[in-house]
């Protein structure tokens, strides 16, 4: 299996990523490659914002979906905070209404806040 995943946040396709595909793991693939996103502070405060991985086999003819993980942003950020900004966590990959597919584990990180402000110009 060459195995391969696309990331997004929220419903923006716009801001999906795709990792290398891992050519040596097969059924057990491994990457170590970090997935940057600047995102506010209404995403990790909204419970229904998700960070979605879906996996896919890559094929000839067409690629072939293994399953996804959604994850809370919220959550996540909860969980970075409490272990010092930063952590690994394991998620069940789901596949349709099918039990899971194996899990999927990932580090995850949360930067430092960017604040950005807005300069008003008066004109005389």
């Amino acid at each position: 299996m060459k195995v391969y995943a696309r990331t997004s946040i929220g419903n923006d396709p716009n801001i999906e990523k795709r990792s290398p595909i891992d050519r040596h793991g097969k059924t057990n693939p491994t990457w170590n490659y970090s997935m940057n996103y600047a995102i506010g502070e209404s995403t990790v405060q909204h419970h229904g914002t998700m960070l979605v991985i879906k996996l896919y086999c890559k094929r000839k003819l067409r690629d072939r979906y293994i399953g996804e993980v959604h994850a809370s942003m919220n959550e996540l950020y909860d969980i970075a905070c409490a272990c010092g900004g930063s952590a690994i966590w394991s998620f069940l990959v789901q596949s349709g209404s099918v039990k899971s597919q194996g899990a999927l584990k990932f580090s995850f990180k949360f930067g430092d806040k960017i604040l950005t402000g807005i300069r008003h110009y008066i004109k005389r």
